[in-house]
């Protein structure tokens, strides 16, 4: 039996294997600099916190699938090391975004950035103290930091503002849990 497209993206795996997607194709043209703040950002939006960190498991996983099967990252102990940083970062980043979306703020824009300044700070941050241990400090300079910025805030801008505009045509349903108060839209 097959069934329309609207039943599809009702259902509650959509959303996150849909995010997932994105990410795959984001790991092709980004590799190392995958936006995983805003990843963090936007399931923090959309999904309740354990879909969110599920989701972002996923994501920080195709990017290490590609990168080591596909972009020939090496197999090294400090590369495995810092994969490891980066899923630990990115979770970090979801956690705080979620942490920043719950906090009840009365509107979506504070809250997501709120979130989004909580979610760079930690994950940048947790990245940072790693190369006390791993080496790489160079790559934290302001231009690279801020480029990294940049480009994490137009992907949440890109995903939330796409999150928004199919809840609100009724092409998805909202899946996340902000408690029983419903902030106003800006």
């Amino acid at each position: 039996m097959v069934r329309s497209a609207g039943v599809v993206t009702h259902q509650s795996w959509f959303l996150p294997v849909v995010l997932v997607v994105i990410s795959a194709v984001s790991s092709w043209e980004f590799a190392c600099i995958t936006p995983f703040v805003a990843f963090a950002v936007a399931t923090g939006y959309a999904l309740s916190a354990r879909d969110a960190l599920l989701t972002v498991m996923a994501i920080w996983l195709m990017n290490q699938a590609i990168g080591f099967a596909i972009l020939g990252y090496p197999w090294t102990v400090d590369t495995i090391l810092w994969g490891l940083a980066i899923g630990a970062a990115a979770l970090l980043a979801a956690v705080l975004a979620i942490t920043a979306m719950r906090v009840g703020l009365r509107s979506n824009l504070a809250a997501i950035g709120a979130a989004f300044m909580l979610a760079f700070g930690g994950y940048e941050g947790g990245l940072f103290l790693v190369t006390f241990w791993l080496g790489g400090a160079d790559a934290f300079t302001p231009a690279i930091v801020g480029h990294v910025a940049l480009l994490n805030l137009g992907w949440t801008v890109g995903l939330v503002g796409t999150y928004q505009i199919l809840r609100y045509s009724g092409a998805i349903t909202s899946q996340r849990r902000r408690g029983s108060s419903v902030p106003s839209p800006v």
